[in-house]
């Protein structure tokens, strides 16, 4: 199954290789040359021949990629229905669906929020915890590419892409 899953990843890298690889992805397709235009298709390239990873694991605990996601973010602690659904960017109506999926795994609960019964708190459950932090634990290991890098390179992405996440937060909303 693992084989026929890698082998099918390859096919997938494959098949969306416009040009001849990484290099002509996004920036390179578009005759984009500027370091940072190279670098976010690079970053972008990595995210999207690594999707396979992420939908593996979702199969192998019976999730969808919405409900992982859900799992990791009601990690932080309770969360009310409608600041789930801004975090995944989608209608409340979506998170009803996605919300009753895990709550009959019991992964999840759902109570009125105190103050206002309207409100449905979200809380993982035990086994909703454990299974977080399974996933979380595969989730944060670095897919082959990365791995492969020196420690330094590592360490050197790494505190690279820190100041960038760090920028994001200082900039204005719409830059």
């Amino acid at each position: 199954m693992l084989m026929q899953r890698m082998a099918s990843r390859d096919e997938t890298v494959k098949e969306m290789r416009p040009g001849q690889g990484p290099g002509s992805w996004l920036a390179g397709e578009v005759g984009r040359t500027d370091p940072g235009s190279e670098a976010w298709s690079l970053i972008h390239w990595m995210m999207v021949t690594n999707k396979q990873r992420f939908f593996a694991l979702g199969q192998e605990f019976d999730l969808a990629p919405s409900q992982m996601i859900a799992l990791r973010m009601l990690g932080a602690g309770p969360r009310k229905m409608s600041e789930l659904a801004q975090a995944l960017m989608c209608d409340n109506s979506n998170v009803t669906g996605i919300v009753d999926r895990l709550e009959e795994r019991k992964l999840v609960q759902r109570g009125p929020a105190e103050g206002d019964r309207r409100v449905k708190l979200l809380v993982l459950t035990k086994e909703g915890e454990k299974m977080r932090v399974e996933i979380t634990k595969r989730m944060a290991e670095p897919p082959p590419p990365i791995a492969s890098l020196s420690e330094e390179d590592q360490r050197t992405l790494r505190d690279i892409l820190k100041r960038a996440v760090e920028g994001a937060y200082e900039a204005p909303v719409g830059s």
